[in-house]
């Protein structure tokens, strides 16, 4: 295997390659391909939740060649493998792609921050790590918008395929699979109590939050094992990167895919301070996530031809949906302070407490440091009437002043939050390139949030859902305040303004190339881009409607299935 940066324990020490003694070294530790023009079978560009599975089970198969290409670096870090560090990796330029939003009059015109990980794992390597696969009737409703082989019975058996679960078993759960998923270690006295203020707020308790029965309240379980973070290119491609069938590009960005008569024939590849040219001698699957795949295809020339023609860029397939639906979960965050020193914030503020937590880490792998944060999970409706949960009301042991381009800040003392999520926005948006400079310019990203009636009835729900647990016996010793919006914020008026003010992106972005039949629609249901040929997109952009929970494990599954059908369909 030849791999672009060879960096971390993982490195491969093989150096008889299929290609010769693999690239030669360029200044700044990175690797680069041999020739100015390689082929290959296969060309994955991204190596996030979808692209490292895709990577790995193609090349499973050794009569295949695989190119996986990275635009960030290694995630041979503390930073990505401590979860209780991920907050440091929310805007940190060399994990994180640090988008923003245009500013919108329903947010009060801020530049809503949309954090994407450019990193080897992509944003699996900085997310929360929550494991979620969503609602079986979100997959049902997918297949009725027209995406055949996309119910939940069909997806299932991807979940259950990837998944290595510690302690959950049964027809919904699968061990050994390379996608390890556990349970949280012993929750203190806080969390627990909060816990029992779900069920007395009228909650059902459940022992699995991907279980038959989806509303109602339980621990969350996480993509953590053994105390550290277990990414996708940790599950994927730890074992996979030794294959000499498969190489690795780090800090490599795709210009744009190289297309001859609508067939996509390889890629333009800026590596190490030069360009070279890729091959694709079957297909270029583009893994790149819902900012990076669209706008890829758009500087191919693959998009709305209006926008196309006004940036000067020659219209290879004039497809109109390419970069629309954008689609995201919008919360807010209601902060308590606590009355115990037993949350994230005291060991953010202490630097006693870090030691502590850092010996306890390094002895056992256990420890504050071993958790996410996030602790609790509710699944909601915000009316009655519905016939699934619209509302994903989180509990974690932290309590954030503020959450912005800069960074997360604490608050300097002990702290609780609830987070209320809505699951089912109308708003949708767009992504748009603002010029042909791959990896330069930021995109252009509009989003509609708290543009409709119901999404603000939903999230104003969500928040009295949020106090209503908060004001429950057992937490009564436990918090002191409300520290935002704060008590004297009751009206529905007052709750709407303060979420314009402090709404956030939930940063599960989906939907930019939507699978379907419409016009509007970039892939069919074994998702290649409609109108090419040898392409394919295969990441959380492709699916039409967002799904009722985190996105994370649901972009694995695309990944599995994706690498099934293509495996299908090369099969000779």
């Amino acid at each position: 295997m030849q791999d672009a940066s060879r960096e971390g324990p993982h490195a491969s020490r093989n150096t008889k390659a299929k290609r010769s003694q693999g690239p030669p070294a360029s200044s700044d530790g990175a690797f680069r391909l041999e020739t100015e023009v390689q082929d290959f079978d296969f060309i994955i560009v991204g190596s996030g939740s979808a692209g490292a599975a895709i990577a790995a089970r193609l090349s499973e198969n050794p009569r295949y060649t695989v190119l996986l290409i990275e635009a960030g670096g290694s995630d041979f870090t503390p930073l990505v493998r401590i979860p209780l560090l991920h907050p440091f990796l929310f805007s940190n330029p060399k994990y994180n792609w640090k988008f923003e939003m245009e500013p919108s009059p329903e947010v009060n015109n801020r530049r809503l921050y949309q954090g994407c990980g450019k990193v080897f794992g992509g944003s699996s390597s900085i997310n929360g790590m929550i494991y979620i696969r969503g609602n079986p009737a979100d997959y049902d409703e997918w297949a009725r918008l027209g995406c055949k082989g996309w119910g939940w019975n069909d997806v299932l058996p991807y979940f259950l395929k990837s998944e290595d679960n510690e302690s959950l078993s049964g027809g919904l759960h699968a061990k050994n699979g390379p996608l390890h998923v556990s349970g949280q270690q012993k929750a203190n006295e806080v969390t627990e109590a909060a816990l029992e203020a779900y069920e007395q707020a009228g909650f059902v308790l459940l022992d699995d939050l991907n279980g038959d029965t989806r509303e109602g309240a339980g621990f969350y379980q996480f993509t953590v094992r053994e105390g550290q973070r277990w990414s996708s290119a940790r599950a994927f491609l730890s074992s996979a990167r030794k294959r000499n069938n498969l190489t690795i590009l780090k800090r490599a960005m795709v210009d744009k895919i190289l297309v001859k008569n609508r067939r996509a024939t390889g890629g333009e590849v800026a590596v190490a301070g030069r360009r070279q040219r890729v091959v694709a001698k079957k297909e270029v699957i583009v893994s790149a996530g819902t900012f990076n795949s669209p706008t890829l295809l758009q500087r191919t020339g693959i998009g709305p031809g209006a926008i196309l023609v006004s940036l000067g860029i020659e219209i290879v397939h004039d497809l109109p949906g390419v970069g629309e639906n954008l689609q995201d979960h919008f919360g807010t965050y209601l902060p308590y302070r606590c009355t115990l020193p037993v949350t994230s914030n005291d060991i953010a503020n202490s630097r006693f407490r870090q030691a502590l937590a850092g010996i306890q880490y390094i002895l056992t792998r256990s420890g504050p440091l071993a958790r996410s944060g996030m602790n609790i999970g509710g699944f909601a409706k915000s009316d009655p009437d519905l016939k699934q949960p619209d509302l994903q009301i989180h509990f974690g042991a932290f309590g954030v002043a503020s959450r912005n381009p800069k960074g997360v800040v604490p608050y300097p003392f002990p702290a609780v939050s609830f987070v209320p999520v809505h699951l089912n926005a109308d708003a949708r948006g767009s992504v748009t390139i603002a010029d042909q400079n791959a990896g330069g310019t930021p995109p252009i990203i509009h989003q509609n949030f708290l543009s409709t009636q119901n999404d603000i009835d939903a999230m104003i729900g969500g928040m009295r859902i949020a106090r209503s647990i908060a004001s429950q016996p057992a937490l009564q010793p436990y918090l002191r305040e409300e520290l935002n919006p704060g008590p004297d914020t009751q009206t529905d008026e007052d709750l709407l303004a303060d979420l314009r003010q402090r709404g956030v992106p939930n940063l599960h972005p989906v939907g930019t190339c939507a699978m379907g039949t419409g016009k509007m629609a970039v892939t069919d249901s074994r998702l290649r881009v409609h109108g090419m040929d040898g392409l394919r997109v295969a990441d959380a952009s492709i699916m039409p409607k967002i799904i009722a929970g985190n996105t994370n494990a649901p972009t694995i599954m695309i990944g599995e299935k994706a690498a099934a059908m293509i495996l299908q369909d090369w099969k000779t």
